[in-house]
């Protein structure tokens, strides 16, 4: 089987995907934070409003944490691209029950929406599995960059398309609605392109039982596995870190900023561009010459004191030179740490390895938004501060512990 084949259609379905998600990023606060907003009693205060926003935050990725296991050990057994559509399905569906939350101003339809589409929102953990399938030793970082790749240009197009979808000024029934709707007719189109391109790739079949506690099951055997503990450690502190910068940095940006959702759009489309440029101008040529310990030595460091270096500006116009070396930082992050956890498991059991990893990683990601909301009313920086600490921690596990063991 070509690995080329394959890596084209799982391309699409992760920028597909991650457009999707991107498109929510802009108009999250002016949807909560804004008495306008109307899911929200106008008259409810600031401190409330920015709570349920960290916990709708926190709800899709503590779905995720249930969903992922499960959707990885079913594709072990089952196949992947079975899966992959299975879980787009319940994305699309969440998207659709989304806007009708926001079209009859229901929280708690938000609120079970976004846990439809986290808990099937752990097809990237099966993407993931597929593209090591395809890969050896010799490629896998390079292939798994491209999913970093795919990260970036949905960040790229889905903020900046979020902030435009949802402004009236661009068009007159443009509303808030309008970016879950695109975003639905977006997974659709990715299921008919894994339906048409997609081939299987699972080689051996590998039966588990899951149930609805593997994801907690998991964590247990994260942290059981001596030659695994500092790796899941590491993945769990990198990754509660940059969730509490992500989940809370377009709060930052409309607080200290006043931005509006398309100013918003334009930052984060702004970090997308850089990260391709990062996959595409240096994870290759440094995956050539460095293994993936040494590079996370070097940007894992670097990313944690950019999240200080992040909220010093006076005005956004300095973020023109501080996000280039985020993207970059981050860019050169994710691949290899995936690279270093899918390498020290055996071929029938990348499903398995990765759906750990995924629920090591979406634990990692709800509890922050939900943490989030609670520093951010004592001092916006607070969470940027939080995020430096956690990926200095995951640095020096890094570096001083997992370092002897890879």
């Amino acid at each position: 089987m070509q690995s080329k084949k394959v890596l084209l259609p799982l391309f699409f379905t992760v920028f597909l995907d991650l457009l999707g998600g991107g498109l929510a990023i802009p108009i999250m606060p002016d949807l909560l934070l804004e008495p306008t907003g109307g899911v929200l009693p106008f008259a409810m205060d600031r401190e409330t409003r920015t709570l349920i926003f960290g916990f709708l935050g926190g709800i899709f990725f503590l779905a995720q944490f249930l969903g992922a296991p499960i959707l990885g050990a079913i594709s072990d057994r089952d196949g992947r691209k079975k899966v992959l559509l299975m879980s787009l399905a319940g994305t699309l569906v969440g998207y659709l029950l989304f806007a009708f939350g926001i079209y009859i101003q229901n929280i708690y339809l938000l609120f079970f929406s976004r846990a439809v589409a986290g808990f099937m929102g752990g097809n990237i953990s099966v993407a993931l599995s597929a593209i090591s399938d395809v890969s050896d030793e010799t490629n896998k970082t390079r292939n798994f960059g491209l999913v970093g790749a795919a990260f970036g240009l949905g960040f790229i197009f889905g903020p900046f398309l979020g902030g435009k979808l949802a402004d009236p000024h661009t068009v007159s029934w443009f509303n808030l609605m309008t970016p879950f709707l695109v975003a639905a007719i977006l997974t659709g189109i990715n299921m008919f392109l894994v339906i048409i391109n997609l081939p299987e790739t699972l080689k051996e079949r590998r039966e588990r039982k899951v149930t609805i506690f593997t994801g907690l099951e998991n964590i247990s055997n994260a942290f059981q596995h001596a030659n695994l503990r500092t790796t899941f450690l590491t993945v769990f502190s990198i990754t509660f870190g940059f969730s509490l910068f992500t989940q809370f940095f377009s709060v930052f940006l409309k607080k200290k900023f006043q931005m509006d959702m398309g100013q918003i759009g334009m930052i984060f489309g702004y970090v997308g561009v850089w990260s391709v440029i990062s996959q595409a101008a240096f994870l290759r040529p440094l995956s050539k010459k460095f293994n993936s310990l040494q590079i996370l030595k070097v940007s894992l460091l670097a990313i944690s004191i950019l999240m200080i270096v992040i909220i010093l500006p006076p005005t956004p116009f300095y973020y023109f030179f501080i996000i280039p070396f985020v993207a970059i930082s981050q860019g050169m992050t994710q691949p290899n740490i995936n690279t270093i956890v899918t390498n020290q498991a055996a071929a029938n059991e990348q499903g398995q390895m990765l759906g750990i990893n995924q629920s090591v990683q979406s634990l990692a990601m709800a509890i922050p938004p939900m943490i989030a909301g609670f520093l951010s009313n004592i001092d916006i920086r607070l969470p940027n501060i939080g995020a430096a600490i956690c990926m200095f921690i995951g640095w020096a596990l890094l570096y001083f512990a997992l370092g002897r063991k890879v």
